[in-house]
């Protein structure tokens, strides 16, 4: 979404689209390669499904560092819910959480309805999307390796994995190899849930074209349940690729960002309140509230009372919680090191709208300015989603060069829609008036606006 939040589809960033209307989206893929997803963002209609993958590709000038594959597949995996998504929301605004899962589905299908087929010999790009509500999944695959390529528009590090952590918002590709010769056998693909009270399996099939019968069990084991560490290890072993070109020729690793001034220090910290006996979920003690205006349609016709400047704290406070519409401004293309603070006792899940970062440092216990001495600052990958462990922290670099009002967000579902949430309100010097932006730095406002709340007249 590069120079064009207005199209991003977020509460603050547009308006709902009706019941029996419709709205076109209209966007460059310009600085970005990769693979990705869309959902639906309101209401908890992404639980009813409505997702679906995206591929974005090389200029034909700009080589991919891998031999070209025989055949790509998209793989969505997540969690599913025997509840319908009204229910589910219905739930959450009387303040309870939701359960642990019903089951793990792959390409929105049950127990071994996916299928994949693979040709003998031949190479395989997997694009795999954890398309969830809350739930950390595992993939693996029956009797062979994965070769990690990419995650979230970067290329990595090549190396192989016999199973990848894939948490919520998450997206990798992987290379497979088809076995040459499988003597009439077909392998299991599993997604199996991580760190719940018990396991659920997604489980899919990979068939040749000399497959005669459904694989043999036991399905490929995966990492114990409840092992953190294994995942925080993998996590870490993740690097970015210097010498790959992405959305242009030049190597990636030709933007140094471990030499780049920080114009300002964020510390995050995700917590839990009470609001009466509703459960809600809070940034830095803010837990977030919709204004009646979504906040760039209020920004660009500058309404009143819609913003408090400097009304969000950077960094976690010693008074009670509260309720607030949260959002920070930043200036365009300054240089942000942004910390996640996580201390509840379940993993936690990040994304920023309109933006990939460098995970430069994650690690157990609580952070302080000591832990910049063991950052990696030469080859950290650069993605737009990232764990944070519990009891744990998660260190970012961002470089914030994308005008516009964009969303810093909990990937957890639940944890989304009762509050943990921000905006970061993105801006030149003189660009209070919405009239002094050039078009270079920032889409005009679309001719096909939805104007809503106080603006609906404008």
């Amino acid at each position: 979404m590069r120079r064009n939040s207005w199209q991003d589809g977020l509460q603050e960033t547009n308006c709902p689209i009706l019941p029996g209307e419709n709205w076109t989206y209209s966007f460059q893929t310009k600085d970005q390669i990769g693979s990705f997803f869309y959902f639906p963002s309101l209401l908890m209609q992404k639980a009813a499904g409505g997702y679906g993958a995206i591929r974005v590709n090389n200029l034909p000038a700009v080589p991919i560092p891998f031999p070209r594959p025989f055949k790509e597949y998209d793989v969505l995996i997540g969690d599913w819910f025997n509840a319908d998504y009204r229910g589910m929301r219905a739930s959450l605004d009387r303040g309870n959480l939701l359960p642990q899962p019903d089951g793990i589905l792959i390409n929105g299908q049950g127990p071994e309805k996916a299928r994949l087929e693979f040709e003998p010999g031949a190479t395989y790009r997997l694009r795999i999307s954890n398309v969830g509500l809350k739930t950390s999944l595992n993939f693996r695959i029956q009797g062979h390796s994965m070769l990690l390529v990419e995650t979230e528009g970067s290329y990595t590090n090549q190396k192989y994995y016999d199973n990848l952590d894939i948490h919520v918002g998450q997206s990798y590709s992987v290379l497979v190899k088809a076995k040459k010769k499988t003597n009439g056998k077909s392998y299991f693909m599993v997604a199996s849930s991580r760190f719940t009270t018990s396991e659920q399996v997604g489980i899919g099939i990979i068939s040749y074209p000399d497959s005669v019968a459904n694989p043999l069990k036991p399905l490929p084991k995966g990492p114990a349940l409840s092992d953190f560490n294994s995942s925080l290890q993998q996590a870490r072993s993740i690097r970015w690729n210097l010498t790959a070109g992405a959305a242009r020729a030049n190597p990636q690793g030709s933007f140094h960002y471990g030499s780049i001034n920080i114009s300002r220090i964020l510390v995050l910290e995700n917590n839990l309140m009470l609001l009466g006996n509703k459960a809600r979920f809070t940034v830095n003690g803010v837990s977030f509230v919709h204004p009646d205006t979504p906040l760039k349609i209020a920004d660009y016709f500058q309404l009143e009372d819609v913003f408090q400047p400097g009304s969000f704290p950077d960094r976690p406070t010693a008074g009670p919680p509260s309720l607030g519409t949260s959002f920070i401004d930043v200036l365009y293309r300054d240089y942000y090191h942004i910390v996640f603070k996580n201390p509840l006792s379940e993993l936690q899940t990040w994304h920023i709208d309109g933006y990939n970062f460098f995970v430069v440092g994650m690690d157990w216990g609580v952070w302080n300015e000591s832990k910049k001495a063991g950052y990696n600052m030469i080859d950290a990958v650069s993605r737009s989603t990232i764990q944070v462990y519990p009891s744990s922290w998660t260190a970012i670099l961002i470089q914030l060069d994308n005008m516009g009002m964009w969303n810093l967000r909990s990937q957890n579902a639940e944890k989304w829609y009762l509050g943990q949430e921000l905006y970061l309100r993105v801006k030149g010097v003189g660009n209070d008036d919405p009239s002094t932006i050039s078009p270079r730095d920032e889409a005009p406002m679309p001719k096909n606006v939805i104007k809503c709340g106080r603006a609906i007249n404008l």
